[in-house]
């Protein structure tokens, strides 16, 4: 005799009282036995049951089973709710009708502010689910399937069969004469599901017939180990997450798996998604040019992503491009938003950041402007010439930020000063004579930026 006694006392612990449930309900074996479970529950915890049927619309007999379930509800007295979809094409139709049942179940949850919805995924299913994703590949969460209870913002997914398996769950249907319908294509090896079912399942309970609880206890223990390793991840972050990039610097001194989590929850960011498209060995590329000693590389990503690595930061290039700028230097000139140059008095620092300059020896009037292609300057006490390019290369500015890096020349387009960086002969020293002191003033935020 089977009676589901762990299911049961799983749903009298789950279940609070006088609560709406929504179920889904496909009139098959599963979803037939969890219905009759729950209804043998309503009156006892006063609760209200929503029963949500899809209609996939891909076999004959969809219609009939539609109204076999329609049928018992009105005979236990609970309300159906019923969706018909249309796919128009078979790519991908597992995924997509699983999107649009999870869509309509929601629907009812919002409509009725139920705080459960319960499905039929049993012991077996978990089983195969894992082999699956070992075998296809996926992340430690994926490895571990699904499980009893799933918490979203505002409800939970219960799964009560996991407990058991099929052929406890048709004998209890048996014992218990209850009624359902079976569907041809849960045999049809054109499934991958199926392929698992008929072919290595047999075999793991012919080594083991209760292999399933042990699935299920490897899939706890591999969600606690996640649970535990996401709140280390988290707090990696913190250090690592600079805006919108990763800090290299922080991410090194982490242990090996928290950097692949980092570096995970990086991608997903962008990809969002479209996170799926992304695998181990992107995993392991990025984790080789975070550790490159150059210092600059890039990798070549799905979607015609670009990852950069600059120096000490890892971040996506992005397609927007500033267009070249150029302004007259009077009295000052905001260059971006952390950006300006400003004209000041009596100033006696002296820095990159502080120009004085004597305007007799440069003809007027002066500009700021982003850099050219052969742009060369003479670095203040050095002989000789030097590339702005180079400059920029030993200074370790980003690429990204060299073509929008202000650059401060007269009217013969004569370089005189790279803010921040590099002065030439015409900045005069504090007891040189000169009319006009220039100062480059960057907000806190982007100094953090720098450092």
């Amino acid at each position: 005799m089977i009676n589901l006694k762990e299911t049961i006392a799983f749903l009298k612990q789950t279940m609070k009282p006088n609560t709406t449930l929504v179920i889904g309900v496909s009139g098959g074996a599963d979803s037939m036995c969890l219905l009759n479970l729950v209804n043998k529950l309503k009156q006892e915890k006063n609760l209200t049951l929503i029963v949500a049927h899809v209609n996939h619309g891909i076999r004959k007999e969809s219609d009939e089973e539609a109204e076999f379930v329609r049928e018992y509800c009105k005979k236990i007295e609970c309300t159906f709710s019923y969706k018909k979809l249309n796919f128009t094409t078979k790519t991908n139709f597992e995924a997509n009708a699983r999107d649009e049942r999870y869509k309509f179940f929601k629907k009812l949850i919002k409509q009725y502010q139920a705080e459960y919805l319960l499905t039929a995924h049993h012991g077996d299913d978990l089983i195969e689910t894992i082999l699956m994703r070992l075998t296809r590949g996926s992340t430690l969460e994926g490895y571990s399937g699904f499980g009893k209870i799933t918490q979203f913002e505002n409800y939970k997914l219960v799964r009560p069969l996991i407990y058991t398996t099929k052929e406890e769950i048709e004998t209890y249907n048996k014992e218990n004469n209850i009624e359902y319908r079976i569907d041809k294509t849960n045999t049809d090896e054109h499934y991958t599901r199926n392929r698992y079912r008929k072919c290595i399942l047999p075999f793991l309970k012919q080594e083991n017939k209760n292999v399933h609880k042990k699935y299920l206890k490897f899939s706890e223990e591999l969600k606690e180990i996640n649970t535990y390793l996401q709140k280390q991840t988290d707090i990696a972050l913190t250090r690592c997450f600079d805006f919108d990039k990763v800090n290299l610097h922080e991410l090194k001194v982490l242990d090996i798996v928290l950097q692949k989590r980092v570096i995970m929850s990086f991608l997903k960011q962008e990809y969002k998604k479209d996170s799926p498209l992304l695998n181990e060995q992107h995993l392991e590329q990025i984790l080789k040019i975070c550790i490159t000693n150059k210092g600059n590389a890039y990798l070549c990503l799905p979607l015609k992503k670009v990852l950069i690595k600059e120096y000490n930061y890892l971040y996506f290039k992005r397609s927007s491009k500033k267009e070249k700028q150029e302004y007259i230097l009077e009295d000052s000139v905001t260059w971006s938003e952390t950006e300006k140059i400003v004209k000041v008095e009596n100033e006696t620092t002296n820095s990159n950041y502080i120009f004085r300059l004597n305007t007799k020896e440069v003809a007027l009037p002066l500009r700021v402007r982003t850099r050219k292609s052969k742009d060369k300057m003479q670095i203040k006490n050095l002989n000789g010439t030097k590339k702005i390019k180079d400059i920029f290369i030993n200074e370790k500015v980003p690429r990204e930020k060299r073509d929008t890096y202000p650059i401060v020349v007269d009217a013969n387009d004569t370089i005189l000063w790279l803010p921040g960086l590099k002065k030439t002969n015409f900045d005069k020293k504090n007891k040189e004579t000169c009319d006009i002191i220039y100062k480059y003033v960057i907000s806190e935020e982007k100094q953090n930026e720098e450092k």
